[in-house]
């Protein structure tokens, strides 16, 4: 699958729960394609067309319980998959999409993702070239 790949930044504190969930920097990318924006993030995944992302927003530095893992936020459904405190970006969607729950619900607004780059991957999106 051609495209730009993203690596998550793993804080080491937080190394060992992401472990359990089946999230390690083999199975968390963010890739970004002309066509298509992909992330996996263990058994998680989420996958929309590029003309779906509305807009980017770096965000960071967080609260570990705000950030780390898998997260729903109560506020606008928006999804969280976290592996840093550090930084992140938040990407909004034209129309939501499912990721964090079999079966398409709930479907999310947003998503922010702890890549190791996330000002690279801001870049990414915004361009019109793709990835």
């Amino acid at each position: 699958m051609p495209g730009q790949l993203f690596e998550f930044r793993f804080d080491p504190q937080f190394r060992p729960l992401l472990v359990l969930l089946g999230v390690r920097p083999s199975t968390a990318w963010v890739r970004v394609a002309a066509d298509d924006l992909a992330v996996r993030f263990g058994p998680w995944r989420l996958r929309t067309g590029r003309d779906n992302v509305a807009g980017v927003e770096l965000g960071g530095p967080y609260r570990w319980w705000w950030a780390i893992g898998p997260r729903l936020s109560a506020s606008d459904l928006g999804v969280t998959f976290g592996s840093s405190v550090a930084a992140g970006l938040c990407v909004r969607f034209v129309r939501p999409v499912p990721a964090l729950v079999p079966g398409g619900w709930p479907r999310h607004p947003g998503l922010t993702v702890t890549v190791a780059d996330p000002a690279g991957l801001a870049r990414a999106l915004t361009d019109p070239g793709g990835g």
